[in-house]
């Protein structure tokens, strides 16, 4: 028996919340991850899980067990990191998760340019605005904003984002075009309700250096950014986009900036809108390996200085 596969299988298990889960981990199939754990257990004559159809519980053996090997497997993956340092190119797969629309507009332009200069490498790209646990799904890396940030993990800020507020030339024609963020209490807002928490993702503003959120009427509400980019441009309301976003659609014409700063009317009360601040995410520092370095050196190149700011 390949004992240190099996209790790599059984460790993985009990990370990832299921049998299926580690078998994913190690890139091999369920009924193999199953098999290495039972034959761990008829090697120390002890059961070290009881399955269920729908969880995995440790027993009291198990517990004990797992306590102790959990520290053996974590200490030989990352000596396998350091090997691969040494190494000096990044290999093998690196998988990242990222919010919606960073994937799409932002991620999806830079990852090309990457994989050419480091061939060894495969990337699997998973794009979510919901809750993704690093363990469970062997992430390597997350890309999140401020407001998705959970409690436990690592975080490192990569870009801060200028965000615009935009309407259809249809819309302006038809409802007119508010001068301060106090306006829009009397406009359509289209708003985006973030997956995570269910709530709305706050319009915020800073004046005189002080953060306010005006009053709102939302008119609709989606957990999907571009659904609402697409219905301001159809003239449903005003949306409030990161600049990866609405630049191209303010340079081709389909929608028209808000809240421009006029020096020609200096009695207008104008206000900053308060940016998006994107994260590098991971489970602790160990998991900050050579190729997610890499990653990171390469993005943070590659993202633009000032965003194209309009």
């Amino acid at each position: 028996m390949d004992t240190l596969r099996s209790i790599e299988s059984f460790v993985k298990a009990i990370e990832g919340g299921s049998i299926a889960a580690a078998a994913r981990m190690q890139g091999i199939t369920p009924a193999a991850a199953s098999q290495n754990i039972i034959r761990l257990e008829a090697s120390l004559n002890a059961r070290l899980l009881t399955r269920t159809t729908r969880s995995l519980a440790l027993t009291e053996a198990g517990a004990i067990y797992y306590e102790k090997v959990r520290l053996v497997i974590n200490d030989i993956e990352n000596a396998q990191s350091l090997v691969t340092e040494l190494q000096g190119e990044p290999q093998g797969r690196l998988k990242i998760a990222t919010s919606v629309a960073f994937g799409r507009h932002v991620l999806s332009t830079i990852i090309p340019s990457f994989t050419a200069m480091y061939p060894k490498l495969s990337i699997e790209l998973i794009l979510t605005d919901q809750n993704i646990d690093h363990v469970k799904e062997d992430i390597d890396i997350s890309i999140r904003f401020k407001q998705q940030l959970e409690l436990g993990l690592v975080a490192k800020r990569i870009a801060v984002v200028p965000v615009l507020f935009c309407a259809s030339p249809t819309y302006i024609s038809r409802k007119g075009e508010p001068h301060t963020p106090e306006g829009l209490q009397r406009h359509d807002c289209l708003m985006f309700r973030m997956p995570t928490s269910g709530r709305l993702l706050n319009w915020g503003f800073l004046r005189d250096e002080l953060r306010f959120e005006p009053e709102l009427k939302p008119s609709i509400i989606s957990n999907d950014i571009n659904s609402l980019a697409e219905l301001a441009i159809a003239g449903a309301g005003i949306v409030r986009l990161a600049a990866f976003i609405a630049n191209p659609l303010i340079k081709n014409g389909q929608l028209i900036p808000l809240f421009q700063r006029d020096t020609n009317n200096p009695s207008i009360m104008h206000a900053d809108n308060e940016p998006l601040e994107f994260y590098a995410c991971f489970r602790d520092h160990h998991a900050m390996t050579l190729k997610v370095k890499t990653f990171i050196n390469h993005l943070t190149s590659a993202l633009p200085a000032n965003w194209d700011v309009i």
